[in-house]
């Protein structure tokens, strides 16, 4: 079968979409919850295979490992999902008019979702309970580097879905190569959203060629601010964390910004990193007063290229900033509008920064890493969207809806 006649079938599958109820939802995703924890082996010995093809220096590494672990974690978000009160046919506004149409605005699904994405096996789970219980048909394209993996979980998945009498054409894996994400891009009038996840250069990539809509979801170049006020044991805990918890995900820490008041601090701020053996890469103030404190070998003296990188890697830049002007220019110049930190105790610089920082969730006193559906409650995501038209931030259910008017008279005529 093409690509495009998968494609196709995606969209002709829209219908059985609608046809599923309630309690049928509830119970795919369920079963799917209790198949991925009864086929951990088989999973395992999938992604073993892909593993097997990439060296354990690569940063995308821990992205595509599973784990028994990982995977009971899995699991446990479909079953949150499953839980999640479906956003189908929630009524966001009614009211009657004075010519006497009565109106009411309701959620449906987006139709056909289409989702690009690299070395990230959990993202075919993720994407399809999303899509799925947002009434969605999935058509997923994933890369070569984890497509053992893959290929296992839609199997799995297209046996609950079989067992259970829903089509299985409800949700796609298309092939791994480039050319299927061509197709994907061109399929005007089959998909009705396109959702890239994964580096700059796959996001700018579809954001610039696709002819489908899309739903841009960044690259985390990703700030934390430790202003004049900072508390330094919490902003030890917190820069560790934000930093070191996964260095491969869009929401680790790439980039430290210390108000040049507290540079003496920064030895102390910057010592638990060591344990990770993070690379420093400062400017040459924060070089200086890490000399002699730091190990020397994971420091370097930071280039242009340095800011507004994501290094996915144990690897931090350092720049010291004078003022909060400094900080906030800083940010502006080189954020991906992703994720964005304060480490402070002034009740001023906290409102300021929140005002004033432009990215999808901003943060103080906090750990950048919370930036993931389940931490905002909302089971899984598909994605954090860093643009600004239709939905922005980590994306669930509701995102993943429109919505049509229902309108209805007595027999009214338009004079």
């Amino acid at each position: 079968m093409t690509c495009r006649e998968q494609i196709e079938k995606a969209r002709a599958a829209t219908a059985a979409m609608v046809q599923v109820d309630e309690a049928l939802n509830v119970k795919v995703l369920m079963d799917l919850a209790d198949r991925a924890e009864a086929n951990i082996a088989p999973l395992l010995e999938a992604n073993t295979k892909d593993l097997e093809r990439m060296p354990q220096s690569d940063p995308r590494y821990d992205r595509l490992l599973l784990s028994e672990a990982r995977i009971r974690a899995i699991a446990g978000d479909l079953r949150a999902v499953a839980r999640m009160e479906s956003p189908l046919g929630q009524v966001l506004e009614a009211r009657k008019q004075d010519n006497g149409l009565q109106l009411q605005k309701v959620r449906v699904a987006l139709g056909v979702v289409g989702v690009i994405y690299e070395a990230r096996p959990n993202v075919t789970f993720d994407v399809f309970a999303l899509c799925f219980r947002s009434g969605n048909v999935a058509v997923l394209k994933g890369g070569q580097d984890a497509w053992y993996s893959n290929q296992a979980i839609a199997q799995l998945i297209g046996e609950v879905l079989r067992d259970n009498g829903i089509s299985r054409e409800v949700m796609q894996l298309l092939p791994a190569d480039r050319s299927a994400a061509t197709e994907l891009m061109n399929a005007v009038g089959l998909v009705d959203v396109l959702i890239p996840r994964g580096s700059q250069g796959l996001i700018s990539s579809v954001r610039e060629n696709s002819r489908v809509p899309v739903i841009e979801t960044g690259a985390g170049v990703v700030h934390t601010y430790f202003d004049e006020t900072a508390d330094l044991e919490m902003g030890k805990t917190i820069v560790f964390n934000a930093k070191t918890r996964r260095v491969s995900v869009c929401n680790a820490l790439e980039c430290l910004l210390v108000h040049r008041d507290r540079l003496k601090d920064l030895p102390e701020l910057a010592a638990p990193l060591a344990q990770k053996q993070v690379q420093l890469q400062a400017d040459e103030a924060a070089l200086a007063v890490l000399r002699g404190t730091y190990p020397e070998e994971l420091l370097k003296a930071a280039t242009e290229q340095s800011w507004g990188k994501e290094h996915l890697a144990y690897v931090l830049s350092v720049r010291t900033v004078a003022n909060m002007d400094e900080a906030l220019a800083h940010i502006a110049a080189y954020s991906t509008r992703h994720s964005e930190a304060i480490l402070t105790t002034s009740a001023a610089n906290k409102a300021r920064f929140f005002k004033e920082v432009d990215a999808a969730a901003v943060y103080a006193n906090t750990s950048t890493a919370f930036t993931d559906g389940a931490q905002f409650g909302m089971g899984a995501e598909i994605g954090i969207s860093t643009q600004k038209l239709h939905a922005r931030g980590p994306m669930a259910l509701p995102e993943l809806t429109s919505y049509k008017w229902l309108v209805e008279s007595d027999g009214k005529s338009r004079p």
